[in-house]
């Protein structure tokens, strides 16, 4: 998943960090100054529902539009399937100190 705060931010007018905390402030959200970093600059690790939710309303968003799925970065990470070649027929040694199978 990729964390899209930036570009939503930027698509609502809002280019800095501290106007985006204080119309968050607005809206009944408190953050403080380290978590808003947080969000503004990377990807965090964990996010209360109940603040996502006020992010989208301030944006006019949904978290579909703040989360973004990257499929080629989950292929990446499957382990490589290893091609192991096809099993040799069996084929019976007849010779000295060898029984005939039955017929």
């Amino acid at each position: 998943m990729r964390w899209n705060l930036r570009m939503k931010a930027a698509e609502a007018g809002i280019w800095k960090s501290t106007e985006m905390r204080r119309r968050l402030a607005d809206a009944g959200l408190e953050i403080s100054a380290g978590k808003m970093s947080g969000l503004w600059i990377g990807n965090p690790t964990t996010i209360r529902l109940d603040d996502l939710d006020v992010i989208c309303a301030v944006l006019g968003c949904t978290p579909s539009d703040l989360l973004l799925c990257e499929p080629d970065v989950v292929a990446a990470r499957r382990p490589r399937q290893v091609q192991t070649a096809a099993p040799s027929p069996v084929v019976p040694r007849l010779g000295r100190h060898r029984s005939v199978p039955p017929a």
